[in-house]
């Protein structure tokens, strides 16, 4: 008699947004199978549900939110249970758009397509300040959730620009397929997110896009594989053969030969749900701008294995930290640095890839450089 053998399940929640990619290929190209694993994908459309989700077990892992990672671990904002993100899902991927009529606004004031962020963000500072002369309400800007890239990078172009982002401008939460919708509706004036929700804005006729935020923050981090901790401890093997599933996916991502077959994987209504050739464009590193506008190189834009992309650096994890504590979300404690660095697992990750001879950072954390030419230390976070 044939004995049949029956693969271990990992069930993964997942956003429909550009750099679910590696999660869907790991799947669909066979590298999850080829490591004994059978992948199940589940699409939700906000990120609370993802959260909620995965801490309660419906998820065994899940295409996360960096800084989320490290808020669940700490309980801020919700429910407090240790996760770890013990691979990345690649660098980069969003961009700051404005509605049309601000972008107008923006352009009287200075700013230019494709302009550098400290250009673009003066103009958007000249019409805040002219609106608050006027006593027009504050612009609002939609960002994903509390504790995510979108948020802080969008805070931090703000702040070093001379706008406060908590008394200049409103920032409100919408799920990322919603964005949008809520630009055309009149209901935001400029959002960030991740592709393709810019460029379907733009194709839309109803937003510009002002800035990729990898021109705010080069290579900075994005998505992770997000697991609880405890299932982490007690699926060792199964975690391993995950991450080398992700690490052959994002590879396989990254090749140009396969960018078309990709795009139009992603672009199914399970995934991503979204014009292929506009997510042609991200993956490929160039982005219209506007509206009829060709296609700009964007150098570094989405990266999904090389610059090692898919390693979860302990320093991503406490410039988020640092974040929180600037933006009043936490309250700074001593212990709670030793819990943010161990939210970030590149022991995990380097014991899943040793065997393949894959090339490591020798370190766990590096200094990370901002277009205002700040440096943040991970040796001191909070200075």
């Amino acid at each position: 008699m044939n004995r049949i053998v029956t693969r271990p399940k990992i069930t993964i929640g997942f956003i429909p947004l550009l750099d679910c990619a590696p999660i869907v290929v790991a799947l669909e190209q066979g590298f999850a199978a080829r490591e004994g694993i059978d992948l199940i994908l589940v699409r939700e459309t906000s990120w609370a549900n993802i959260r909620d989700r995965l801490i309660v077990g419906h998820f065994d892992a899940a295409h996360l939110l960096g800084p989320m990672a490290v808020a669940t671990t700490l309980g801020a904002g919700h429910l407090q249970v240790p996760i770890v993100a013990p691979i990345a899902l690649g660098l980069g991927g969003n961009a700051i758009t404005v509605s049309a009529s601000l972008w107008e606004q923006m352009a009287r004031c200075g700013a230019t397509p494709g302009g550098n962020p400290r250009v673009q963000g003066q103009a958007l500072a000249r019409v805040v300040a002219e609106r608050a002369s006027a006593g027009a309400p504050p612009l609002t800007f939609g960002m994903v959730y509390p504790f995510s890239c979108h948020h802080y990078e969008l805070r931090y172009w703000l702040a070093a620009v001379g706008v406060d982002p908590d008394r200049d401008v409103r920032l409100v939460v919408i799920p990322p397929p919603y964005l949008a919708d809520s630009m055309r509706a009149g209901q935001l004036d400029g959002f960030c997110v991740g592709e393709p929700w810019n460029s379907v804005a733009v194709q839309a006729g109803i937003g510009t896009i002002v800035t990729p935020t990898t021109a705010i923050w080069p290579l900075s981090p994005e998505k992770v594989l997000g697991c609880r901790a405890s299932w982490a401890d007690a699926n060792g093997a199964r975690m391993d053969a995950l991450i080398r599933a992700l690490h052959h996916a994002s590879v396989w991502c990254q090749d140009p030969g396969n960018h078309v077959e990709l795009a139009h994987l992603l672009a199914a209504p399970r995934y991503v749900d979204a014009p292929a050739e506009l997510l042609l464009d991200a993956i490929a590193n160039r982005l219209s701008l506007r509206k009829g506008a060709a296609p700009v190189a964007l150098e570094n834009f989405y990266v999904l294995a090389s610059h090692h992309a898919t390693f979860p650096w302990v320093s991503h994890a406490l410039w988020f930290y640092a974040q929180m504590v600037r933006w009043r979300q936490v309250e700074p404690q001593q212990t709670h640095l030793s819990s943010v660095a161990g939210t970030y697992r590149p022991d995990i990750y380097r014991r899943a890839l040793r065997s393949l001879g894959v090339a490591l950072p020798a370190e766990d954390v590096k200094p990370e450089r901002f277009f205002d030419e700040a440096v943040f230390d991970p040796a001191r976070p909070l200075s």
